[in-house]
C-alpha cells in the first residue's frame, strides 16, 4: 500500500489546514475594496494653462479632488498644504502624474483667475505635471460639488463663502470612492490612492 492511500486522512487534514490558513492570512491581511459611492459628473474646467480640462480627460488615473478658492483665510491654505504632503509622498512611490493626479477646483471665478489660482499652487509647490488647478462658471463649479461629492457651499450677500472641507477619492473611471475628512493625514490619503491604483 502506498503511503497515499495509508495516510490519506492525514494528507487530506493537512490539504484542509493550509486552506484554512491561507484563508485566515488572506481575510487578516487583505484589504476590502472600497465601495463605489457615486459616479463623478462630467465637466469642462480652465485649468492654470488655458487648456479645457474635462473629467474624461483625466480618466485613467486615481484622482483626488478639492474645491477651494485662493482668497480662503483658513482651511483651504491648509488642506492644500496636505495634499502638496500627499503630492510629494506619491512622487516618492513614482505614481504622481503617472497613476495619480490631484484636482483642485476654484468656485470663485469672479477673484481667482488664472494667475490667482497660479501664484496659489505655487505657494505650495503644486507639480502641474500632475496637480490640475480648475476655474470655471461659479453654479455648474457648486452643482459639481454638491452632486458628486455632497459637498455643500453657500455664497452670502458679501461675496463670503462658507464650504465643507473634504477630499473626494476617486477611481480610474470616474467614481467616488472615498471621501477624506480634515482629520485624515497625508499618509493615510496617499495610501488610499495606492491601494486604489492596484484595484
Amino acid at each position: 500500500m502506498s503511503l497515499l492511500k495509508k495516510y490519506k486522512l492525514t494528507w487530506i487534514l493537512l490539504a484542509l489546514c493550509i486552506i484554512m490558513a491561507g484563508y485566515l492570512l488572506w481575510t487578516t491581511y487583505a484589504k476590502p475594496k472600497l465601495p463605489i459611492i457615486r459616479p463623478v459628473e462630467s465637466f469642462s474646467l480652465e485649468n492654470v494653462d488655458g487648456r479645457n480640462i474635462t473629467l474624461e480627460d483625466t480618466n485613467g488615473k486615481v484622482r483626488l479632488f478639492y474645491f477651494f478658492f485662493s482668497s480662503c483665510p483658513d482651511v483651504c491654505p491648509l488642506t492644500t498644504f496636505r495634499l502638496s504632503q500627499v503630492q510629494d509622498l506619491l512622487k516618492d512611490k513614482g505614481m504622481f502624474g503617472k497613476d495619480a493626479e490631484i484636482v483642485s477646483i476654484s468656485f470663485d471665478p469672479e477673484r481667482d483667475s488664472r494667475e490667482a489660482i497660479k501664484a496659489f499652487g505655487d505657494k505650495f509647490k503644486a507639480d502641474y505635471s500632475g496637480w490640475y488647478f480648475l476655474r470655471g462658471d461659479q453654479q455648474k463649479t457648486m452643482d459639481l460639488a454638491m452632486n458628486s461629492f455632497k459637498i455643500l457651499i453657500n455664497k452670502d450677500q458679501n461675496n463670503n463663502f462658507v464650504h465643507m472641507d473634504l477630499i473626494g477619492l476617486v477611481d480610474r473611471d470616474g467614481n467616488l470612492r472615498n471621501i477624506y475628512r480634515p482629520e485624515s493625514t497625508p499618509q493615510e490619503i496617499a495610501q488610499g490612492v495606492i491601494d486604489l491604483a492596484k484595484e
